[in-house]
C-alpha cells in the first residue's frame, strides 16, 4: 500500500514537472522596467514651448459663458498664452452633487455642453477665434468616472461594482461620482469614439485628462493611436506623474512632486536644495525628453497667493517660468486673485475678482514680462538646466538655462529674509529682471557677478550671449 502510494506520488510529480517549469517564468517576479532608458513621446515645438492657461468657464467671468471667454481672448494673447485649457464644459451631475452647483468633474453627458456656458456654436466660435490668435484650445476629459445621473448609466456594465453588484465611487470620499470599468471593451470603444467626436466636430487641439493614472495606460495608448489618425499634432496632458504614461500616450504630465516640494520650501519645512533633489529624481526615472507642466497654483489647491503670500507667490512663479517644462497660469492668477479654489469652492459659483489688479499691479506686470522674457529667450524654453552653488543654499536657488547661443542665470530667494552673498558665476551679465514698479519692460543693465543681493522672496534674472 505504501509502495503504491509512493509510486502514485512519483507519477504525479513527473507529470507535473513540465507544467511547473512552464509556469515558473510567468509567475516569477519580473525586473522593474527602467523608463529612464527609454525615449518619451516626441512633441511638436508648440507643445515644448507652451504657456498654458487653465480656465474655469463658470468662474472666469460674472456671466460664466463661452462668449465672455471669447471677449477676453485678446487679453490672453497679449499675456502670451499659447494653450487655453477649458475645465470640463459638460453638464454637471445633480444626483449626489457636492455644493450648490456640483462638481464640473461629475459629468452627466460627455457629448453635451453645459447650457449655462452657451451653445455648440458659441464654443466653436471661441475655438475659431482662439485659433485666429494662434492660441490652441484643449478641453478637460474626465475618463475615470461619471456623475450618478450620467446618460451612460443605462449601460450598467460600464461601471465598477462591489461584491453585491452595487456601482461604487472610485474613492470613498468621491461620493458624487461613479467609477468606470475599463475591463469592459465596450466602454473603451465608447470613450474613444467620444474623444474622436470632439476632435472632428470642434477642431480641438487636444485634451487634459483628469486623474489619468486611475485609467489603464493601455487605454490611453489605444486612444492616442486612434486620435492621431484624425489629428496627429494634438497635445495630451495627464493629470498624473508616472513615467509609463509618457512613452506613447501623453506629451505632458503634472509635475506634482515639484509642486509639493516647492510648497514645503516656501512654507519653511524643507531647504531650497530640495527643489534640485526633486528634479534630479524626476529626471532619473522618466523617459528621456519627457515634458512636465510646472505650476504653483491650480483648481485643486489653495491659491498660491494664500499659501505663500504675495511676494512668495511671485517667487514661486519666477521658478516655474524659468525651469524646463511648460508653465501654467490659473484663472486670475495673473492679477493676484485670491478667490478660493479647490473643494468645497470648486462646487460653487465664485467668479474671479479681476478688479484686484488695482491693488496688486505688480502681478500683471510680472506675468506680462516673465512670459515675454520666456518667449524672447530660447534658452528658457529649450536650454539645459545647470545648477549653481551659492553662499546660502538652504534659502536660495541659483541655476543657468543655457543653449548654444545664450545663457540665463536665475537667482531666487525662497525665504522671508533678505540675502546678500555670492553665487557660482563670474563675468559680465545683463540684468533682465522684470520691473514690477511700473508698466513696460524691465530695465536691462550690465552687472558683475558673483556678488548678489536679493530681497525677501526676491529674484533676479541675468542674460549673457555666448560666442
Amino acid at each position: 500500500m505504501l509502495k503504491q502510494s509512493c509510486l502514485k506520488l512519483l507519477v504525479i510529480l513527473f507529470l507535473c514537472i513540465p507544467w511547473l517549469s512552464a509556469v515558473t517564468p510567468a509567475t516569477a517576479q519580473q525586473p522593474e522596467r527602467d523608463y529612464a532608458k527609454e525615449t518619451a513621446r516626441q512633441s511638436p515645438d508648440w507643445v515644448r514651448e507652451a504657456v498654458i492657461y487653465e480656465l474655469n468657464t463658470r468662474n472666469f467671468s460674472q456671466e460664466g459663458t463661452f462668449n465672455s471667454v471669447t471677449a477676453k481672448l485678446d487679453d490672453l494673447k497679449k499675456l502670451g498664452i499659447t494653450i487655453l485649457w477649458l475645465m470640463p464644459i459638460h453638464p454637471s451631475g445633480q444626483e449626489k452633487k457636492k455644493g450648490t452647483v456640483g462638481s464640473p468633474y461629475a459629468v452627466r453627458d460627455f457629448y453635451a455642453i453645459n447650457p449655462d456656458y452657451g451653445t455648440k456654436d458659441d464654443l466653436k466660435r471661441l475655438i475659431s477665434e482662439a485659433h485666429k490668435r494662434k492660441i490652441k484650445v484643449i478641453i478637460d476629459i474626465v475618463a475615470n468616472h461619471t456623475a450618478w445621473d450620467c446618460v451612460m448609466m443605462k449601460n450598467a456594465d460600464f461601471y465598477t461594482r462591489d461584491a453585491n453588484g452595487k456601482i461604487i465611487p472610485p474613492v470613498a470620499d468621491w461620493a458624487d461620482v461613479a467609477d468606470l470599468n475599463y475591463n469592459n471593451p465596450k466602454l473603451r470603444e465608447y470613450m474613444i469614439e467620444m474623444l474622436k467626436y470632439w476632435l472632428r466636430e470642434y477642431d480641438l487641439d487636444g485634451f487634459r485628462c483628469d486623474v489619468a493614472g486611475f485609467v489603464p495606460t493601455d487605454f490611453w495608448e489605444q486612444a492616442r493611436t486612434e486620435l492621431d489618425k484624425i489629428k496627429p499634432d494634438i497635445v495630451m496632458l495627464a493629470e498624473w506623474h508616472s513615467p509609463d504614461l509618457m512613452v506613447k500616450a501623453f506629451n505632458l504630465d503634472y509635475a506634482w512632486p515639484f509642486h509639493s516640494t516647492l510648497t514645503e520650501v516656501l512654507q519653511g519645512n524643507k531647504p531650497a536644495t530640495a527643489i534640485r533633489e526633486t528634479l534630479a529624481e524626476e529626471l532619473a526615472k522618466f523617459p528621456r525628453g519627457a515634458l512636465h507642466m510646472r505650476f504653483s497654483d491650480n483648481h485643486d489647491e489653495k491659491r498660491a497667493i494664500v499659501r505663500f503670500g504675495e511676494r512668495g507667490a511671485l517667487a514661486a512663479s519666477a521658478l516655474v517660468f524659468t525651469l524646463d517644462g511648460a508653465p501654467l497660469i490659473y484663472n486670475g492668477m495673473e492679477v493676484g486673485d485670491t478667490t478660493e479654489s479647490g473643494a468645497p469652492a470648486l462646487f460653487e459659483k465664485l467668479p474671479v475678482f479681476w478688479q484686484i489688479a488695482e491693488r496688486r499691479p505688480e502681478f500683471p506686470r510680472f506675468y506680462q514680462q516673465v512670459v515675454g522674457m520666456r518667449k524672447y529667450h530660447a534658452a528658457l524654453r529649450g536650454g539645459e538646466t545647470i545648477w549653481l552653488h551659492n553662499s546660502d543654499e538652504v534659502r536660495v536657488v541659483t541655476y543657468l538655462r543655457r543653449d548654444s547661443r545664450e545663457e540665463i542665470l536665475v537667482a531666487i530667494n525662497l525665504s522671508n529674509r533678505p540675502f546678500t552673498g555670492t553665487i557660482e558665476a563670474n563675468g559680465n551679465y545683463t540684468d533682465i529682471t522684470p520691473n514690477l514698479a511700473e508698466e513696460g519692460k524691465g530695465n536691462p543693465r550690465p552687472v558683475g557677478l558673483p556678488a548678489i543681493s536679493l530681497d525677501a522672496y526676491g529674484f533676479r534674472f541675468f542674460h549673457r550671449a555666448l560666442k
